[in-house]
């Protein structure tokens, strides 16, 4: 968790895009290059073989290479980011 700003774990909701086989998450408390680098670090660690794009500016979270979202929803939470739906 980075100590840029307030993090805190809950319930969290997300979306999987079928169509191109990517899920995106938003995370709105994820406010800087740190919190990137570590949702992407923390998915990719433990999830060999996905590729994470995580965007502070659009707060999206976008994973290749799983279609287990609770999975996915669980390291990010773990991290001390909190996921919910994608728009």
């Amino acid at each position: 968790m980075c100590g840029c700003s307030t993090h805190q774990a809950g319930n969290a909701g997300g979306t999987a895009l079928p169509n191109d086989g990517i899920l995106t998450l938003r995370v709105e408390d994820m406010t800087c290059g740190h919190c990137a680098g570590t949702i992407k670090k923390a998915v990719e660690s433990t999830l060999p073989g996905t590729q994470v794009a995580a965007d502070p500016a659009s707060k999206l979270v976008s994973i290749r290479g799983t279609a287990d979202l609770a999975a996915v929803k669980a390291i990010v939470a773990e991290a001390g980011y909190t996921p919910s739906e994608a728009p």
